[in-house]
């Protein structure tokens, strides 16, 4: 596919500095609930209130969004309160009301992005628009199909694009509720640097305490903004209720962020950039070193007739190495990756050796 070029989607009014701040409750409840959230949202500086109309649940009864009435209750909140609206489409349906009603800003949910069915079905519904449309990652570690999204809507003749980090679901729920796998967007900006990448801290940690450290994270990796969820009363939340914060904690949580600007000099760091090319040289030659070995063991397995896996030999490589990297301060979980990457690898090799 030719280059994208993409549109700026920043709103007459809204500061261009980092981070932009989308905030509002998870879903719009009452039209008593998101005026309330709304005015305090914006008494504290807040350009651009978001509220979920329609929710995708995991399963039925649960709450599913109030539906378009919502809508009239956004359109409330931009005559009153000269804010910018954002919500969720999953349907042209969904599309067609929101355009109706004049919402700024759409967005992709993360269950909506990773079906490319309804994502063409919803890039059809906006040809001809100039609307800002932010895609939030699928649900599981897909890049490509991350990427895929973004080119249905460009195909489809809309430029103001951006994403949305709102992490990976996992089975492991020990600290975040989905998670941050943060090579994820890393990689996304390396392909595509211009294209605006915000961050969700609410759906990545789950729960409101974790919400002002996964902010600095995203910070720190040049996030151009964050989506955060903020409700008049968080603990009485028809959804999501343990990832919002009252509008007073994001205005807290909003001053403590620290802002490192990437433009500085970095003469200082050419040296330490050399030796870390060096080093990585020399990795390469024992990872080449190590390939050839592996070979060598290939023929000898071919010869007597062995084998390729050798479970227990694994295993033994595993524990070890991986004790031996957390001596040297190396995250044992970190290392497991790099030794399995290495393994399949050398098991690659010696399979070509034994297929020859």
């Amino acid at each position: 596919m030719e280059t994208m070029h993409f549109e700026s989607i920043l709103l007459p009014g809204v500061d261009a500095k980092r981070p932009i701040v989308i905030a509002g409750p998870c879903s719009a409840e009452t039209e008593e609930q998101v005026m309330s959230t709304a005015k305090q949202l914006s008494d504290r500086g807040i350009k651009l209130f978001r509220a979920g109309i329609w929710k995708p649940r995991t399963r039925p009864g649960a709450f599913e969004g109030i539906g378009t009435v919502g809508l009239t209750w956004l359109q409330r909140v931009k005559e009153e309160y000269g804010m910018y609206t954002a919500t969720e489409v999953a349907t042209p349906k969904h599309v067609e009301e929101c355009l109706k009603h004049g919402v700024d800003v759409l967005w992709i949910g993360a269950r909506t992005s990773v079906n490319p069915f309804a994502v063409q079905d919803i890039a059809d519904a906006l040809k001809g628009t100039d609307i800002p449309v932010l895609i939030k990652n699928p649900v599981n570690p897909d890049l490509d199909l991350w990427i895929g999204c973004i080119e249905r809507l460009y195909l489809a003749g809309v430029r103001k694009l951006g994403v949305i980090h709102r992490g990976f679901s996992s089975a492991d729920k020990k600290i975040y509720r989905n998670l941050p796998q943060w090579h994820i967007p890393i990689e996304l900006r390396r392909r595509y640097p211009d294209l605006p990448m915000f961050c969700d801290p609410s759906h990545i940690g789950g729960k409101r305490e974790l919400i002002s450290s996964i902010s600095q994270q995203a910070m720190d990796l040049n996030f151009d903004g964050l989506m955060i969820e903020s409700h008049c009363n968080p603990d009485g939340a028809w959804s999501d209720k343990d990832q919002q914060v009252t509008p007073d904690i994001l205005d807290y949580i909003l001053s403590l962020l620290v802002i490192r600007e990437g433009k500085q000099t970095t003469e200082s760091l050419t040296e330490l950039r050399k030796q870390i090319d060096e080093i990585d040289d020399q990795l390469l030659e024992v990872l080449a070193k190590r390939m050839r070995v592996s070979r060598e063991i290939g023929t000898y397995k071919k010869e007597h007739n062995m084998q390729i896996l050798q479970a227990q030999r694994y295993s033994e490589i595993l524990e070890g190495r991986i004790d031996q990297a957390v001596k040297f301060g190396i995250d044992g979980n970190c290392m497991k990756k790099i030794l399995e990457v290495i393994h399949e690898e050398s098991v690659r090799q010696q399979m070509q050796v034994m297929n020859a």
